[in-house]
């Protein structure tokens, strides 16, 4: 089971991803954020990954096809609470050096503050 929610805050909109990401539920993601960023709503955003079990490559294609289309937009992107797996996929991948990362949500935020 794979599921995708929304929740704005203020300056920001939190985008918490939960179960699996895999070849079949990366499509699912790809049509929220596609919605979320048609909606223009905040142009930043928070991907809350603390309830990721695990992401495969054609969830890490999506992450970076977003990172793209949010910074074209004069967004910013931060992803925060990457359990364990999860950190190794990015590790190994390099996308650690591409995208911000927080340990939490709070230290996330810290980058809308500015």
């Amino acid at each position: 089971m794979f599921d995708v929610s929304k929740e704005n805050e203020g300056t920001h909109v939190r985008i918490i991803l939960q179960g699996d990401l895999t070849s079949a539920t990366a499509p699912q993601l790809e049509s929220a954020l596609a919605g979320y960023l048609a909606g223009g709503g905040p142009p930043d955003w928070l991907l809350d990954l603390g309830q990721l079990g695990f992401s495969s490559s054609a969830g890490l294609r999506v992450f970076l096809a977003y990172a793209k289309k949010i910074k074209n937009a004069k967004g910013r992107l931060v992803l925060c609470n990457l359990q364990p797996n999860v950190r190794e996929v990015f590790d190994v991948s390099g996308f650690t050096q591409i995208f911000t990362i927080e340990s939490g949500a709070d230290e996330a935020r810290r980058h809308f503050a500015a």
